[in-house]
């Protein structure tokens, strides 16, 4: 006995009919071919693969009217052997595992008999239900089973030897299968990718439909990696109409998150409604509107200014406030422990023997300043000594009784300082104890750090709300040491923590300039201090030095010879390994000197061959330079962080990348937060060495170069760094020292903090 066929959950969207001929429910075009359009209508016969992470699976189906098993894969909702479907996709054929069908769209449909109907409920659905529970269920709902289980669950108590345990199972087993399929029918029907989807239900859990339905700009606002202009389009699929005050809320609260993204923690309020007016193609009047109707409900802040008031997110806003409250009020609190000033002299000779060095008059003052006061700042450029300062200090900490912590923001910043004093130095989020469950670091003013100091390297590179939470931690009694160089390119996130720092003058700052002996007649040390003066940097003419410029003019001219350069020249005059040893750091993403082109080219040329998986445009193969684009906190990977793609499962679509010493896995999902690193952009680079670095510098990067973008670019390279460039390309960004400028107002608030005003 058959029953009418209805879709479990939402009704799809109404679509065009399909194509061609009907096959005994398979629609194709005639003939089929690769990349051919599929419709198809059956019973899911097994599961081969699947993936509760990514949402990928592999299953094998077999069609209305037809003998053979045919092969599903892709991101789509978990299914049961059982289940009927209605399915979409592309037909593929995979070489080593044939035909195959990429599925686009998968709908459950509920089973055509009670023989299915008794399949799928017994397959594994519920835990605790097998053949013999789903035969009772059948036996006495009959065609009802599924209306019993969507409205009536408990008429389920009704089944002899169920019992009301168990009864309780099934309806919540039920209901999350249900949710799963329906957020992942809802978004598909609103234009949506599968594996968007997925991403959306992972964020938001069952009530996926419910939030997304009543606020779609939540998805460009809350979930990693969909835009705003998906997040209208889903909008308006619901009916938010072009001119709604939701709409123009939700683009300006976008817009102040992509200028933040820019680095700026707060944004002219004139600037943003003229950026959204234009975003939302409404007036400016209906744009200010939206800021002022914010502000009232506690979404924005807004400070008044002199020319324009300045509107920030709440979060940047707490986090500028909470830097400058609480340095002013470490700075006011004493010490911990004895006076370090009278400790100096004997620390300082002690240590100048235990490491046979000599400490340089530069180096000696700026460790008396750190001795005299709890907070202090040490910059300056390559080879000014600011390690041996560090190591210096370590001892005057020891020798004071004092517990000296090590911390840096990046993995690889903390690994650099661990050499180079042989003390632990940990990431700022290890320090802090970051919790992946809850989003939140556990040390914090309730439960402060335990130490008397703490020295941060690389302290350009900490965006302000990750310095708020370091200061919040902090005991009273702490000294505070921040080591970096302030000429470098600003932190990726908001801020720029140490530029403003300096420029409050209320904190005590030691800026090296003097090159330290060890560093004297390296070019590369050289040439960074040229270029931070505005010189253009001298090239070698030998075959062993350190600094060449290859002057080339034009992108393809310059990305043709930075593929033979990493490939061919490189590797044979010095002996570096071409993957791992050579990293192309370029001013932008576009262009043939670009990271994306160059990233295919060296791909290309580096690893040619052998198993891969491929996310939309992009192409991983095993072995291949890969690099981390957003922090992962739970799985210990950090934005910027490299690695190499060490396995690799085609079938299932997942990587595992090693970084290091350790392994991470990626699903199907996942991919997106990786690219290819064979180039990579120069801001990416930030508080990383490799022993060699190639930088394209051509006229196309004109609206990205500026003299501390070249600064931060040579400063990466500890034995060779080769500029292939158009001399008027250097010039220009030399002359250009504004793009850096971040607008924030740090420096005003911790000015007026520490004095009173």
């Amino acid at each position: 006995m058959s029953r009418p066929r209805q879709p479990i959950g939402p009704a799809p969207a109404k679509g065009p009919p399909p194509r061609g001929p009907a096959q005994g429910g398979l629609f194709v075009p005639s003939p089929v071919s690769a990349g051919g359009d599929v419709v198809l209508e059956g019973e899911v016969v097994r599961i081969t693969y699947e993936s509760a992470e990514s949402g990928f699976r592999v299953i094998r189906a077999r069609a209305d009217g037809e003998a053979l098993e045919r092969t599903l894969v892709g991101v789509f909702p978990p299914v049961i052997p059982g289940t009927r479907v209605r399915v979409t996709g592309k037909l593929v054929r995979d070489l080593k595992r044939g035909e195959q069908v990429r599925v686009e769209t998968l709908l459950t449909i509920a089973p055509a008999t009670l023989a299915g109907l008794e399949r799928f409920l017994g397959s594994g659905l519920v835990r605790g239900v097998g053949p013999a529970y789903a035969k009772r269920i059948v036996e006495m709902f009959g065609e009802q089973s599924l209306d019993v289980l969507d409205k009536y669950p408990e008429r389920l108590r009704e089944v002899p030897g169920l019992g009301k345990e168990r009864a309780a199972e099934v309806q919540r087993a039920w209901e999350s299968h249900r949710a799963i399929g329906a957020i992942m029918i809802f978004l598909q029907s609103h234009g949506a990718s599968p594996a968007l989807a997925s991403r959306v239900y992972k964020r938001f859990g069952p009530k996926a439909v419910a939030i997304v339905s009543q606020s779609p700009y939540r998805l460009a606002l809350d979930v990693w990696g969909v835009g705003f202009k998906t997040a209208d389009r889903i909008a308006a699929s619901l009916g938010i109409g072009k001119e709604s005050p939701e709409r123009a809320q939700a683009g300006v609260l976008h817009l102040l998150f992509e200028r933040a993204s820019q680095g700026h923690v707060f944004a002219p309020r004139g600037q943003l409604a003229e950026a959204a007016s234009a975003m939302l193609e409404i007036d400016v009047i209906t744009a200010e509107s939206a800021i002022d109707a914010l502000a009232a409900a506690e979404r924005v802040k807004i400070e008044k200014g002199l020319e324009d008031d300045a509107v920030y997110s709440p979060p940047l806003w707490a986090a500028e406030v909470g830097v400058a409250t609480r340095l002013a009020s470490l700075l006011s609190s004493p010490a911990a422990g004895r006076a370090l000033t009278p400790l100096v002299t004997d620390a300082l000779d002690a240590f100048e023997r235990r490491a046979k060095v000599s400490l340089a008059p530069e180096q000696r003052d700026a460790i008396a300043l750190a001795a005299a006061n709890k907070v202090v700042v040490i910059t300056g450029g390559p080879g000014v000594g600011k390690t041996t300062i560090v190591r210096a200090l370590l001892d005057l900490f020891d020798k004071a009784g004092l517990r000296a912590r090590l911390a840096a923001p990046t993995g690889r910043a903390a690994k650099r300082m661990t050499e180079a004093t042989s003390r632990e130095a940990v990431t700022l989020h290890r320090l802090l104890e970051y919790d992946p469950k809850t989003g939140e670091f556990t040390r914090d003013e309730d439960n402060p750090l335990d130490l008397g100091a703490l020295v941060v390297d690389e302290s350009s590179m900490v965006d302000i709300q990750l310095f708020d939470s370091l200061c919040a931690s902090l005991p009273s009694g702490a000294r505070l040491v921040l080591v970096g160089d302030v000429d470098q390119l600003p932190s990726v996130g908001p801020g720029a923590v140490l530029r403003d720092v300096i420029d409050s003058r209320v904190i005590p700052t030691a800026r090296l300039t003097a090159v330290f002996r060890q560093a004297e007649g390296s070019q590369i040390v050289e040439n960074a201090h040229r270029i931070h003066a505005g010189l253009a940097p001298h090239s070698e003419k030998g075959k062993t030095g350190e600094f060449y410029v290859v002057e080339r003019s034009g992108d393809e001219a310059s990305a043709e010879a930075i593929i033979d350069l990493v490939a061919t020249r490189i590797p044979r005059s010095f002996g570096l390994d071409p993957v791992r040893d050579v990293q192309v750091l370029t001013p932008m993403h576009r262009g043939e000197s670009g990271t994306a082109k160059l990233n295919e080219r060296l791909q290309a040329t580096l690893n040619p061959t052998g198993p891969s998986v491929r996310v939309g445009q992009r192409l991983y193969r095993l072995g291949d330079k890969v690099m981390q684009l957003k922090n992962d906190y739970e799985r210990e990977v950090y934005n910027g962080d490299v690695g190499i793609v060490a396995r690799l499962d085609q079938e299932a679509r997942t990587l595992v990348v090693r970084f290091d010493d350790r392994e991470v896995t990626y699903g199907e999902n996942d991919l997106d937060e990786l690219s290819l690193a064979y180039a990579t952009s120069i801001h990416k680079s930030q508080g990383s060495e490799y022993p060699a670095v190639v930088i394209p510098i051509q006229m196309n990067h004109f609206v990205m170069l500026s003299r501390n973008l070249l600064y931060t670019a040579v400063t990466r390279g500890k034995r060779l760094v080769v500029l292939v460039a158009d001399p008027r390309a250097v010039s220009l960004g030399l002359a250009e020292i504004r793009k850096g400028w971040r607008a924030t107002s740090l420096a005003e608030r911790l000015t007026s903090a520490v004095r009173g005003t």
